[in-house]
């Protein structure tokens, strides 16, 4: 991967921009920021570039998201397993995704989004099982986050199901997902470097970045925490429902 003094100007201002934006909306909703820099930083180069040049920056965004709004050490000790079994459900989706067509992965995901959402909006679904199971429930939607996420690099959906269910305050919500988001983004960075695909060179040319998204975060935090609690719930519906959408069209295109 080239480091930052092999682009232009104006590649390296497009670039600060969409890291920008990205850590806007994850400081407002509390995730979502490899989600979108990803797919508009692969429009400039290739995803394999895109994915190294957001993992300082992921990780800054992802510990601040932890430690904000108080009380993180609470969640964090109540929910670290969640982080664990997504680690491991991970690795058996990367070794699924090197092994397999991982397109099928992304449909069945999609699937199961939109599925969720129109059953919850008729109150048709109930997962009970959630709360009243908590060691069973954190294990199958840790595993089933990681395994999404190995397979589609898409982990945020099963947890948002997973906090939604359990009706976790938005701040507790944000500290699990940053958690596990964390976990994943920790594990990558090791497989990258171990593998030589990633030098200390090219990880210290992206921290520049890493400070756009943290002063990004904070603005987008600033919304946030004015936002009331349903209408947080509202957007983040919303976004399971946006990811449902890209994440068929991506497989249809792919087809």
């Amino acid at each position: 991967m080239p480091i930052m003094d092999d682009y232009s100007s104006l590649t390296v201002v497009l670039l600060t921009a969409i890291i920008f934006l990205s850590g806007l909306v994850h400081g407002t909703l509390g995730l979502g920021f490899p989600l979108i820099a990803t797919p508009l930083l692969a429009l400039v180069m290739d995803v394999r570039s895109a994915i190294v040049l957001t993992l300082l920056p992921t990780v800054t965004v992802n510990i601040v998201s932890m430690v904000h709004g108080g009380r993180w050490r609470e969640s964090i000790g109540k929910f670290w397993p969640l982080a664990v079994y997504a680690v491991i459900g991970s690795a058996a989706g990367t070794w699924f995704l090197i092994n397999t067509d991982p397109a099928p992965f992304k449909l069945l995901l999609a699937a199961l989004i939109l599925l969720y959402l129109g059953a919850n909006y008729l109150g048709a679904v109930k997962m009970q099982w959630v709360a009243s199971h908590p060691h069973w429930s954190m294990l199958s939607f840790g595993l089933t986050a990681g395994a999404a996420s190995g397979t589609t690099n898409v982990m945020v959906p099963v947890l948002i199901i997973y906090t939604l269910e359990l009706g976790l305050a938005a701040t507790a919500m944000v500290q699990v997902f940053n958690m596990c988001f964390f976990a994943g983004k920790i594990a990558q960075i090791g497989i990258f470097t171990s593998t030589g695909v990633v030098g200390a060179g090219v990880l210290m040319s992206t921290m520049p970045f890493a400070g756009v998204a943290l002063i990004a975060l904070l603005f987008g935090m600033a919304i946030r925490n004015r936002l009331p609690i349903d209408t947080y719930r509202m957007i983040v519906k919303g976004v399971l429902f946006v990811i449902a959408v890209v994440l068929i069209v991506q497989f249809l295109t792919q087809s």
